[in-house]
């Protein structure tokens, strides 16, 4: 957990490039997925005659992807999948699929044409049917690569960026395995969950013989906000936590801290970013036992306002040399300091997180927390030093604990034509 748009609302949609259900999918089989898809993809937005809410839709394509800057939604259903097919061609023809699929959902289309009723009474739909009649929700569908996707299944070795690793134990980690790594992941993002989970359930359903869910994370009420427009939400223990993140309105912060650049190592990752997940466990009972200046003294902030100790508004800069008898107003162990781009040289991310809650664990404690996502422009650089200064110092650790981690390769934006296949495979 750290202190620190892309898409806009699509203004005008030209007619759709229809992608017909039975192309994508009438040769398919069970546990198959069709070949050649990408044949069949182009521009795929709302139907004018559809009732779409234009002004709630993201556009899908252009020089980023979009659910990065994006002003974060309410909503977030996160998936990251073990590729299980061994062959190179069936992880091409996914990718393809899955392309022409997040780009009507994300219109606010059915994931294939009328395939919730249209494929008769006697086939599965291959559309689930749950978002029918559902607003396009400002959905956003990012893809990310892991780093096991660069072995030696599917050539791509030679594709790996340098900063893409897996990230070193933190002091404190107590990583689940099965809640950490995966060789792709999908971050759909909605305000509202059913849209959501729509989109990961649809796109995970066609994976079955190709790809299989490794994790998945719900997540609900952003604790960051991504543009100026939004107010700064909290967190489950009651703070704002992301009032100094970056800004989709500040293009010269994004361009040296998010963004990729052409020059940095590969190619196909110009325009993208570096997505860091952590899931991070709140021991929510021990938290409520403790008194509001101890909860305040450890993130750094009043509880209420959000403004720094020693401020008075929420965006009043951090005041680190100030000091109250011998101690420093805002305490050296606090998470707001730690966290700082003033105590780490300069370093930032964009914070893009959610609250989550998955019901008790097995001592009727609450299993809630935070579902911490960065962007960043290389990890190795930015998250990693960050991290290590918190896992080492936070007085935060005592109340929190961090049960998974995975980092993912985003690539740019797609230009027409081109799928999620294009930027790996040519």
């Amino acid at each position: 957990m750290t202190d620190s748009p892309e898409g806009t609302p699509a203004a005008e949609n030209p007619a759709p490039h229809a992608v017909s259900r039975r192309r994508l999918f009438g040769a398919v089989g069970a546990g198959a997925v069709l070949a050649g898809a990408g044949a069949v993809i182009g521009r795929v937005t709302a139907d004018q005659n559809s009732g779409t809410d234009h002004a709630d839709v993201v556009a899908f394509r252009g020089e980023h992807q979009a659910g990065i800057t994006t002003p974060a939604q309410d909503r977030m259903h996160f998936v990251a999948f073990d590729v299980t097919t061994k062959s190179r061609d069936e992880l091409i023809t996914l990718l393809q699929t899955w392309t022409a699929m997040a780009e009507r959902m994300t219109a606010g289309q059915e994931a294939t044409e009328d395939g919730a009723t249209g494929d008769g009474p006697y086939a599965p739909p291959s559309d689930t049917g749950e978002a029918l009649d559902l607003a396009p929700s400002q959905l956003t569908l990012t893809i990310g690569f892991g780093p096991s996707l660069f072995d030696d299944r599917f050539g791509l070795a030679d594709k790996k960026p340098a900063a893409l690793l897996d990230l070193p134990h933190f002091r404190a980690d107590n990583l689940d395995p099965n809640r950490s790594g995966g060789d792709i992941a999908i971050q759909a993002c909605a305000n509202d969950p059913q849209v959501a989970v729509h989109a990961i359930r649809n796109l995970a359903r066609v994976a079955f013989g190709t790809a299989s869910v490794k994790w998945s994370q719900l997540g609900f009420g952003r604790t960051s906000s991504t543009s100026t427009t939004q107010a700064t939400p909290r967190n489950l223990f009651g703070f704002k936590d992301g009032t100094a993140n970056i800004k989709a309105e500040d293009p010269d912060a994004l361009a040296q801290h998010v963004w990729v650049d052409p020059a940095d190592d590969q190619a196909w990752m110009a325009g993208g970013s570096f997505l860091v997940a952590r899931r991070i466990r709140m021991l929510i009972e021990q938290w409520d036992r403790a008194v509001l200046k101890e909860q305040e003294a450890v993130i750094g902030r009043s509880k209420r306002s959000g403004a720094p100790l020693g401020g008075k508004d929420e965006f009043d800069e951090l005041d680190l040399d100030s000091k109250m008898g011998h101690d420093f107003v805002i305490p050296e162990d606090s998470h707001v300091r730690l966290a700082s781009a003033e105590e780490l040289g300069g370093i930032q991310i964009l914070r893009r997180g959610y609250n989550f809650t998955d019901g008790s664990d097995g001592f009727g404690h609450l299993d809630a927390g935070l579902f911490f996502v960065a962007y960043c422009r290389n990890p190795v650089e930015q998250f990693v030093p960050m991290q290590q200064n918190l896992s080492r110092h936070d007085a935060l650790n005592e109340y929190i604990q961090h049960v998974g981690s995975a980092v993912f390769a985003c690539p740019g934006g797609l230009a027409d034509g081109k799928d999620w296949s294009s930027q790996l495979f040519t």
